[in-house]
């Protein structure tokens, strides 16, 4: 199975936060994982945000951004999915960071995994198969 994978599935697993078992079981049984190459922004972002509210020091911050991109087996660039995803956001009204992911998936008969319940929603929408 291929399995697109989005920051908030990725702090899930890096963190072991409260959903780390189900998301580390689908990450663990697919056979590539790839992301568009926002993810690497949109997580370090993510982490940046623990790091301001005092849940990791300056190391562990950069240690869980490098855990998160080595999750990551290919990484898909945003100027080859840039006009599918301003184009689904329209017409979805999702946000277009998003998107880019939806696209992957749908260009990779892909499931995205995802926390954003929102997302997911969207994706069913798509007819994009997401987990989460």
């Amino acid at each position: 199975m291929t399995l697109v994978l989005d920051a908030s599935a990725a702090v899930q697993i890096i963190l072991r936060k409260e959903k780390y078992g189900l998301y580390a079981e689908r990450f663990e049984a697919a056979s590539w994982v790839i992301a568009p190459d926002l993810f690497v922004a949109e997580l370090a972002n993510v982490l940046w945000k623990y790091h301001r509210a005092g849940f990791l020091d300056h190391a562990e911050c950069q240690e869980r951004v490098t855990d998160g991109v080595e999750l990551v087996d290919d990484f898909f660039g945003s100027m080859e999915l840039w006009k599918e995803a301003p184009a689904e956001s329209i017409r979805h009204d999702h946000s277009a960071y998003d998107m880019f992911y939806a696209v992957l998936a749908r260009r990779n008969d892909a499931t995205l995994l995802s926390n954003d319940a929102r997302l997911r929603e969207t994706c069913a929408a798509m007819r994009v198969e997401s987990f989460g």
